[in-house]
């Protein structure tokens, strides 16, 4: 029997699993555990992709889905829930059914509707089940620029005209406590992202635009501030916490395919190692 101890805080991912260890749930874990907690996974969806983009998507069924997080969470106390990508509307249906199973837990949701190639990874009617189910139950909702314009749009509304902080007004008058909207697809010299609740803009930080694409950022930065939530912080600190590590991570990033560089998120590990190295 291991020595007891205390335990790290445990953080419950669902996203669809990437084989190249870019994005998806496989970025969560990485996340996650750089930042000192204990991650579970659910698996939504299996996919086929590499650095360059996604082939194929196979859902996984939402019976299976509601199985995974049920078996895990009768075992072991999670402090927080991590939402990528869902996959079908069923899934979000499973997911919005655990939640509720769960009320105290903070929810991070990075509402993923396509590939960082602009590859879909959902069916259409994903993002009305999104907005209709899971931001409601959110804490924070992380959408880069382009998925809050899909996510807040009426019918028929042209998103390209749809200024940003619109955006987070309607998702948080949809019921999401905070909004991230993130500006890597703006095109401003450096990336401003911004912070919103029901009141309005309640922080907004400017990051230097690093050269390059990179594949699994956005998962990077939601999955960060779950961490952030379940070791304690309120949600501005946790976002900001987050936004430190993932520029880090970009800034630290490695091509090791043939598309988009992968951010490292254990750079503190590596620059902890190549010291030792030469000591």
């Amino acid at each position: 029997m291991p020595r007891s101890r205390s335990l790290p805080p445990i953080v419950l991912a669902f996203a669809g699993s990437d084989p190249s260890g870019g994005a998806g749930l496989q970025a969560d874990l990485l996340t996650l555990a750089a930042l000192g907690c204990h991650p579970l996974s659910v698996v939504t969806a299996i996919t086929v992709q590499d650095t360059s983009g996604v082939a194929a998507v196979y859902p996984v069924s939402a019976d299976w889905v509601a199985q995974q997080a049920r078996a895990v969470l009768a075992d072991m106390p999670v402090g927080a829930f991590k939402i990528g990508m869902v996959a079908t509307h069923e899934n979000v249906a499973a997911i919005a059914a655990v939640i509720d199973e769960h009320p105290a837990l903070p929810v991070v949701l990075d509402p993923v509707l396509t590939s960082g190639r602009g590859d879909p990874l959902g069916a259409g009617d994903v993002a009305t089940a999104l907005v209709e189910l899971l931001v409601p139950r959110a804490t924070v909702v992380t959408p880069n620029s382009l998925e809050a314009r899909s996510l807040a749009a009426a019918p028929g509304e042209r998103t390209d005209a749809l200024p940003l902080e619109r955006c987070a007004e309607r998702l948080t008058a949809r019921g999401a406590k905070f909004v991230l909207v993130t500006g890597t697809h703006e095109p401003t010299h450096e990336v401003v992202n911004a912070l919103y609740d029901v009141r309005g803009l309640i922080r907004s930080d400017r990051w230097e635009r690093l050269p390059g694409e990179y594949h699994g950022s956005g998962c990077t930065l939601a999955s960060a501030v779950a961490a952030g939530l379940a070791h304690g912080l309120v949600v501005p600190e946790a976002v900001q916490a987050a936004q430190r590590f993932t520029w880090q991570t970009l800034a630290d990033g490695f091509r090791a395919g043939a598309g988009q560089a992968i951010p490292d998120r254990f750079f503190r590990l590596r620059a902890a190692a190549a010291d030792a190295v030469h000591e």
